[in-house]
């Protein structure tokens, strides 16, 4: 399984902390242990902003630039922070 975040897994002093460590955070403690793809840029901009090889296939994978983006081994997409926590919680490894 491959993980897509921005920058990393760092805490975050936003309020409910950052979407790409909590996404990581859920899969760790549910056992699994994804394969991290950085994925430089910042959705929001145009994608000539966002051509890192993460991004690209992110927006291959889902039409959109936002990270973070779980890609399981079977070919399933989750995307989103949200998402993901649920689908941690609801598949423990």
């Amino acid at each position: 399984m491959k993980l897509y975040v921005c920058y990393g897994l760092f805490h975050s002093p936003r309020p409910g902390g950052h979407p790409c460590a909590n996404a990581y955070h859920a899969l760790k403690q549910a056992g699994h242990d994804p394969e991290v793809v950085k994925s430089y840029g910042l959705g929001i901009l145009p994608g000539v902003f966002n051509r890192t090889r993460g991004r690209r296939e992110v927006k291959e994978l889902t039409g959109n630039s936002w990270v973070p983006t779980l890609l399981l081994d079977d070919g399933t997409v989750v995307d989103g922070s949200r998402e993901i926590i649920d689908w941690a919680l609801a598949n423990p490894a």
